[in-house]
């Protein structure tokens, strides 16, 4: 995935030195650096007319373009281009100014001297944000698998329908059935109350709020966060004080989603049940997003309101939303084509049947991943994680086994 970046620098030398840097970003594309807020507005404005797809994801704004102030020339971008990250270029990074910066709409703030890891930081999170709002804009196609890290949200309709076992079997499933070298990172940002440490019996000093007030995620300040377990899936799991939650705000997830894309092949993410800025930021930027409810009046119920929520907050449409029917009986009265007429969402086409007795001896002994291959509900995840392209299919990787190819 391409990100086009647009410096506004009136100097020429500090105009060259940041195209130097930005060219040896991954997947950047530098355009011709304009001198000033006039020929910025102008050229943003004669790309425009033919597509918002034909604006560049993020333009840098020097704290000296003029003739307008700085923040007035982020302001006015902002407004009139809402599909383009602006990140401000500044020598005086104080916290004064990143609030006044982020009140103008910019999407990130830059210090000089320039350094690497911070602009590729700022960059790659405005570059996602403008990607986002393309595709909720209908203006630019859903990024493929295969440029930077996949995001894969699991989000509960209610509290107890199970979101929390699929995360972990989909992250075990994408780590065993893919490919060797594909790096996974299970990520809980079930803030107040998150399992995935217990599911895996895992107490690590570290956790998701350790991150939230390092203004810089480089790759080995993440590796100290992050829990390498022995099934080769990381975790990055949600703090033990469920009051530190607060601490990850929506800027904070942010980075910290771009960070850890940068990094790994795949990241699943424990949403919970309940919606908070983190959680919100996730399910928005997500590649995919899992829905599960069970089939009963209430948690459809759930469902619909959870849809219509995300709807008028504007973090993602209904119908780009897969729906997991989990626990269904024989004696199910709601179908899953009924759930998905009722709420105008897709609904997997795998199931995942009731069957308890299974998951009680790997959940109480804290070894999720110890589940019977042969048992139903293991055996559904993992197919369901095949339908959604993060491993292969069971038969495939039964007849590799059996050396078939």
């Amino acid at each position: 995935m391409t990100t086009r970046i647009l410096p506004a620098v009136g100097d020429p030398d500090t105009a060259r030195a940041l195209i130097t840097l930005i060219g040896q970003l991954p997947d950047a594309a530098p355009l011709r650096a304009v001198p000033d807020s006039g020929s910025l507005l102008d050229t943003l404005a004669a790309l425009s007319h033919a597509s918002v797809a034909d604006l560049p994801e993020v333009v840098l704004v020097h704290e000296a373009i003029g003739p307008l102030p700085a923040l007035e020339v982020v302001r006015e971008v902002a407004l009139r281009f809402p599909a383009v990250g602006v990140v401000l270029v500044t020598a005086d990074p104080t916290a004064g100014l990143y609030a006044a910066a982020m009140e103008s709409g910019a999407r990130g703030l830059v210090g000089v001297p320039l350094s690497y890891d911070e602009l590729q930081s700022r960059v790659a999170a405005a570059g996602q944000w403008a990607h986002g709002v393309r595709r909720h804009l209908g203006g630019e196609e859903p990024a493929p698998a295969g440029a930077g890290g996949r995001v894969v949200t699991v989000s509960g309709a209610k509290g107890g329908v199970g979101a929390t076992l699929l995360a972990t079997q989909l992250a075990l499933a994408a780590r065993r059935g893919g490919p060797a070298d594909r790096t996974v990172l299970l990520l809980d940002l079930d803030l107040l109350c998150g399992d995935v440490g217990s599911y895996f019996d895992v107490q690590f000093r570290r956790s998701v709020a350790d991150l939230a007030g390092i203004s810089d995620i480089t790759p080995q300040v993440l590796a100290e966060a992050v829990y390498p377990h022995e099934t080769g899936v990381s975790l990055l799991i949600a703090p033990a004080e469920g009051e530190r939650g607060e601490e990850v705000t929506d800027p904070a997830a942010r980075q910290l989603l771009t960070a850890v894309r940068a990094r790994y092949d795949l990241v699943v993410v424990d949403c919970g049940s309940q919606m908070n800025p983190a959680t919100a930021v996730a399910v928005e930027t997500a590649d995919t997003a899992l829905l599960v409810t069970t089939p009963d009046v209430i948690s459809v119920r759930a469902v619909n309101r959870m849809v219509r929520m995300w709807d008028r907050l504007q973090i993602r449409k209904a119908d780009n939303t897969l729906t997991v029917v989990n626990r269904l009986g024989r004696t199910s009265h709601i179908q899953p084509q009924l759930i998905s007429r009722i709420t105008g969402t897709r609904v997997a086409r795998e199931v995942v049947p009731a069957n308890f007795r299974e998951l009680q001896e790997a959940q109480d002994a804290g070894r999720i991943q110890d589940l019977d291959h042969r048992g139903p509900v293991r055996r559904a995840m993992w197919d369901l994680a095949a339908e959604i392209g993060l491993a292969e299919p069971t038969e495939n990787r039964t007849n590799r086994r059996r050396g078939k190819g």
